[in-house]
This record gives C-alpha cells, sequence and structure tokens, in this order.
C-alpha cells in the first residue's frame, strides 16, 4: 500500500499533472456531464431540424386546407364534390361503386396448401 501512496505523491509532485487533471475533468464536465453540455446542445439541435420539419408540414396542411374552405365558401358544387368524394354520399337515384388496389388476404388454407407442395 506504501508503494501506491509514494506513486501517487510522486505523480501529482509534477506541477503539470494537477493542471492536466483539472483539464481533463473540465473538459467532461462541459462536454457530457452539464445540462448546458456540448452533447445536449446536439441533441437539441437535432430536435430543432425535426420540430422545424414539422413545422413545415403543418403549415402546408394549412395552406391546404384553408385554400379548400376559401373554395368551399365560394363554390357551392365544391361541397357536393368533396361529399361525394370523401364521403361516398349519393343522390337518390346513383349507385357509387368502390374500387379498392388492395391485394387479397391469403387465408390460413392457402398457406398450408403452399407449404404442402
Amino acid at each position: 500500500m506504501s508503494k501506491i501512496k509514494t506513486i501517487f505523491v510522486r505523480l501529482f509532485s509534477l506541477w503539470y499533472v494537477k493542471y492536466a487533471v483539472v483539464v481533463v475533468l473540465g473538459v467532461a464536465f462541459v462536454g457530457f456531464l452539464d445540462d448546458n453540455s456540448l452533447w445536449a446542445h446536439l441533441r437539441n439541435r437535432d430536435r430543432i431540424s425535426e420540430l422545424s420539419e414539422e413545422i413545415e408540414r403543418f403549415d402546408q396542411a394549412y395552406r391546404r386546407d384553408d385554400a379548400q374552405i376559401k373554395e368551399l365558401q365560394q363554390n357551392p358544387k365544391a361541397i357536393e364534390r368533396i361529399a361525394r368524394e370523401r364521403f361516398f354520399m349519393k343522390a337518390d337515384d346513383e349507385d357509387i361503386f368502390v374500387l379498392s388496389d388492395d391485394s387479397p388476404a391469403t387465408t390460413s388454407e392457402n398457406r398450408s396448401n403452399e407449404t404442402a407442395e
């Protein structure tokens, strides 16, 4: 135990070792441990860019919806068109056919036949 103590005493008796330890601890504190560290700064910068992209998306949706509201206020036929397209509303003498591009779901019977071959 006394050998380790003498090694530490000799090591810290050098003047530049004390400064090196303080500098390393300071960089570690400023870089990683503090609330205002560089690591937190980089995370906040990434979060700001994500939020800016989200703001742009919401801005575009707002402009699109605002233009649609103006169209609905100015053109009464636009209300009928939107009701037919989005809500599948129809007149009394009409039939509506909804076409889908979805592929049919495979059933468990089809799967068992495919594995048997």
